[in-house]
């Protein structure tokens, strides 16, 4: 039995310890970190990188009366254990169980609910501001990532805290360089120096001597940022208005305790620079941080075992061939990602093609515009994004792309529900989202033949298409070799009955097929959404008496909306049912079972239409 992690029910628990008792805290708190990944699966090296951060930031600040916001938040296992809800991480990720990211309606302690990146610094400025309105003297801390820096909006949080006179402390958790010499005895004693309230006073007096005479005032400020700069890459934040303190060593307890203690006692907003290794503590996690970032169940003695054979090709894996071929095909295809290479299936491409492959880092807005600018100068761009992640980019997708009617081709996988990450990547909404934006077309492949060769249509338009897909495999069809595509814009008749049509478009077509061998229902494999092929759609209309839409995305404006509003506009008036997603957020869970709670599997399909026509 662990003899510091049984003693801790919450940080007012951590802030009894002796600070010497700290590092086998830590010690315990990675290995309990791990024991639970590998039953669980999840996000192990990140969290492995913030352990003793997570100690030091519970130890030094009263929390939850300090706010602590994570970004992305798929660190924050330590904290949910430190937190009250160590008990329950078995439960981690599973239906019912502990999000896998921080949630307020979990935890006092999860100030902020994220998982997408780049948020933590507005929402912490924001809580900042509002205690210093309401009168309180508490610290809101941003916990960021290096990767998360990459994003406008962390420029856009940073250049308004830089003028605000807050409590606010941003900590940039460094883990994609190794802890170079710098970051040793002599940067500890710099930055506990540079942090302590003497430096800062007499920073703060000799500015206000030296203001009396502005260009030796002018001369001062210039050494000092040059003289720091020679040490630590201080002078962007600065420029910010933000106290720049660091690097230090993100795993010294001894160095961070001391630099947060300090820094609660300086003026205006702060920035602590933190060098962590991912993995950290774990060999395997840090030999190989990619392998470990999100792993599925494994036994931490073995490490992870690829599997012997891998039955079916994933969604995501067609995709990355088919790029693969096109760009063989036709040099003018370029591939962008806004840092999903491996997640979006491009490490292929990445490696055959460098030149053309184009990596803008955290940036989902500049992706699509950039994806615009190429498509201006006659290249042929294939952005491969999540469909949750193209949500950050809906504005300059209606204005740069659409309304330009440029041919930009988005690759959105994790189309409909995601699983084990929940609510916040659930691709719920593109289907609305985007069937309603002039000159964009949408594809809904029913499977992994039909991806390949969606998306083979889609680079044939003139104007932007999205193909979404889901997240795994599919019905398990073997995509063609060729380069081939569907005709445009058209449905087929899978399946021909009588009385009951049901209008499938993506890979529910095979759950449907399935409930109108009950119902002896006709079945259509819509394929698009927009355009959606209102001569099937008529025909059937005619032939049929009730019409059922199946569709993995929100019902409200999806695709059984553009159903509706076709034969409203042939005037036609029919008994429609439409089923999807219904208008509240789905949890984490086992995505099979995900969909059968929402009657999205065959036996729900059938019970939903035999309860609207008994």
């Amino acid at each position: 039995m662990s003899s510091f992690l049984d003693k801790i029910d919450s940080p007012a628990d951590l802030r009894r310890l002796a600070r010497s008792d700290l590092r086998g805290l830590a010690d315990e708190l990675r290995a309990c970190v791990i024991d639970n990944v590998s039953k669980t699966g999840g996000h192990l090296s990140s969290n492995l990188g913030t352990v003793e951060l997570t100690v030091a930031l519970h130890y030094v600040f009263n929390t939850p009366e300090d706010r602590i916001v994570w970004d992305v938040g798929h660190q924050t296992y330590p904290h949910k254990i430190l937190t009250g809800r160590r008990s329950r991480m078995p439960t981690l990720r599973q239906l019912g169980g502990l999000s896998g990211f921080p949630k307020r309606d979990e935890s006092p302690y999860d100030t902020f609910g994220t998982a997408h990146s780049s948020t933590s610094i507005s929402a912490a400025l924001g809580m900042a501001i509002a205690a210093r309105q309401k009168g309180e003297t508490r610290f809101a801390v941003a916990v960021i990532g290096d990767g998360a820096m990459t994003a406008g909006m962390v420029f856009e949080a940073m250049n308004n805290a830089g003028v605000e006179d807050c409590k606010l402390l941003v900590i940039l958790n460094d883990n994609d360089m190794s802890i170079s010499p710098p970051v040793g005895a002599l940067n500890r004693y710099l930055a506990q120096l540079m942090s302590g309230r003497f430096y800062a006073t007499a920073k703060n007096v000799g500015k206000n001597v030296l203001k009396a005479a502005p260009p030796l005032f002018e001369l001062a400020k210039r050494f000092e940022e040059h003289a720091k700069g020679m040490v630590v890459p201080a002078t962007l934040f600065e420029k910010f208005g933000f106290n720049y303190i660091g690097p230090i060593d993100g795993h010294d307890l001894e160095s961070l305790i001391p630099t947060l203690e300090n820094i609660k006692h300086l003026q205006g907003p702060q920035f602590l620079h933190v060098v962590t290794k991912k993995g950290q503590g774990y060999k395997l996690a840090e030999a190989d941080p990619v392998a470990y970032h999100g792993p599925g169940k494994f036994d931490p003695a073995v490490g992870l075992v690829p599997p012997a054979v891998q039955s079916k090709t994933t969604f995501t894996q067609v995709f990355g061939q088919w790029l693969c071929d096109m760009a063989e095909h036709d040099n003018r295809l370029v591939g962008v990602t806004p840092a999903m290479r491996e997640g979006s299936g491009m490490v292929e491409f990445h490696k055959r093609f460098p030149d053309r492959y184009y990596d803008v880092g955290i940036a989902e807005q500049h992706a699509v515009t950039f994806a615009a600018g190429l498509a201006c100068e006659g290249l042929k761009p294939v952005v491969a994004i999540y469909s949750t992640f193209l949500q950050r980019g809906y504005d300059q997708l209606i204005h740069d792309v659409a309304l330009q009617n440029l041919p930009v081709v988005f690759a959105l996988d994790r189309a409909g529900l995601v699983g084990a990450d929940g609510a916040t990547h659930a691709g719920a909404y593109d289907i609305a989202f985007i069937r309603c934006i002039p000159n964009m077309a949408l594809a809904c492949p029913a499977d992994e033949r039909e991806c390949r060769q969606l998306l083979s249509t889609a680079y044939a338009q003139n104007h932007p298409v999205a193909v979404r897909y889901p997240r795994g495999a599919g019905a398990g069809t073997e995509p063609l070799e060729s380069l081939e595509g569907l005709p445009y814009g058209q449905a087929e008749i899978r399946r021909q009955g009588s009385g009951i049509a049901i209008l499938a478009f993506g890979t529910l077509l095979y759950p449907a097929l399935q409930a109108a061998e009950q119902l002896n229902a006709t079945v259509v494999n819509m394929r698009w959404v927009k355009p959606l092929d209102t001569d099937v759609l008529l025909q059937i209309a005619q032939t049929h008496d009730y019409l059922v839409t199946v569709e993995e995305g929100a019902v409200m404006g999806g695709a059984g909306s553009a159903v509706s509003e076709a034969l409203n506009a042939a005037g036609l008036t029919k008994s429609l049912l439409q089923l999807g997603l219904p208008d509240h957020f789905i949890d984490h869970g086992d995505p099979l079972k995900l969909l059968a709670l929402q009657g999205l599997d065959a036996p729900g399909i059938e019970a939903s239409i035999r309860h609207r026509w008994p």
